[in-house]
């Protein structure tokens, strides 16, 4: 069963990732973002897609340094709790706490490996910004950007990005080609547990970061 795998490469090149994979975290704070936050918003973008394809491009790195690197700019920089919180969001009343606790362990790993493995082919694509709008109360702010590949006309996409309880800049889900990514994905996610249950869905993922030879004993 493929999850993860339907959306194009070229789409995943625009989400370094990712995170293909988003969802929005809840705030305290209910405002509007200001022009401040917006040029921050803007410069987070412009920086993340800078240092990510940097790490991708530098020849001085195994293949395996790479990987690892922009797995751990992933991590660090896309809100993989809420977003594996959002993409089971139909079941999450229905499974234990002991279910809950084994998917947290195995999805962050599973979104990084899936992701950074793709985007390797993609190390020179490049992001450029062209605006920002601030979306909704909750200080959430819209970058728009168009990446170029290479291959083919280049990609529109729409990173909606927040500032954490921690101050902390962060991705929360990406529009690419006017497609949804935090919906397509939950998609997936939900057709695969529908089908198969909760347990074998967990070990789904944990039987992928195995295979990328980055599996833990969970």
């Amino acid at each position: 069963m493929r999850i993860a795998m339907r959306l194009r490469p070229v789409m995943l090149a625009a989400m370094l990732a990712a995170g293909s994979v988003v969802a929005a975290a809840p705030v305290a704070a209910q405002s509007v973002a200001s022009a401040a936050d917006m040029t921050a918003a803007s410069g987070f973008i412009e920086t993340l897609s800078d240092k990510a394809f940097g790490v991708l491009r530098d020849s001085s790195l195994t293949k395996q340094a790479k990987l690892g690197q922009f797995r751990t700019m992933l991590r660090d920089n896309f809100a993989l709790e809420d977003i594996g919180n959002r993409l089971i969001r139909r079941y999450r009343s229905q499974i234990t706490p002991a279910q809950y606790a084994a998917y947290k362990a195995v999805f962050p790993e599973f979104v990084t490996n899936v992701y950074a493995a793709r985007l390797f082919d993609y190390a020179d694509a490049k992001v450029k910004v062209v605006r920002t709008l601030p979306r909704g109360t909750r200080g959430d702010v819209d970058v728009y950007t168009r990446i170029s590949t290479g291959a083919g006309n280049p990609i529109d996409a729409i990173w909606a990005v927040r500032k954490s309880d921690a101050g902390k800049w962060q991705v929360t889900n990406l529009t690419v080609s006017g497609v949804n990514v935090a919906l397509t994905q939950e998609a997936d996610f939900s057709a695969y547990i529908a089908k198969n249950g909760f347990d074998p869905f967990v070990e789904f993922l944990r039987g992928a970061n195995t295979r990328n030879g980055l599996g833990k004993a969970q």
